[in-house]
C-alpha cells in the first residue's frame, strides 16, 4: 500500500496513524509525514500521538515491547 500523497510505501504505523487521526473506517491512506504536514503538526508530535496512544492500548498499533 503506498500514501495517496507522495506514494512512500506505507507501514502499520502510517496506516494506524490515518485511521486515528482522520477516519477508522478509512480504505486509503496517507504516511505519518503528510497526516502531520496536513494537520500543521511536526513529525515528532506525531511520533508522540503514536506512543500515548499505544500506551493507552490502542489496538491499530503494534503493543510496546518493555
Amino acid at each position: 500500500m503506498q500514501c495517496t500523497q507522495c506514494g512512500k510505501a506505507l507501514s502499520v504505523y502510517d496506516i494506524g496513524f490515518y485511521k486515528r487521526i482522520v477516519n477508522r473506517g478509512a480504505t486509503s491512506f496517507q504516511c505519518i509525514d503528510c497526516t502531520a504536514a496536513y494537520y500543521r503538526m511536526t513529525k515528532e508530535r506525531a511520533w508522540e500521538m503514536i506512543r500515548r496512544f499505544q500506551q493507552t492500548g490502542c489496538t491499530l498499533f503494534p503493543p510496546i515491547n518493555e
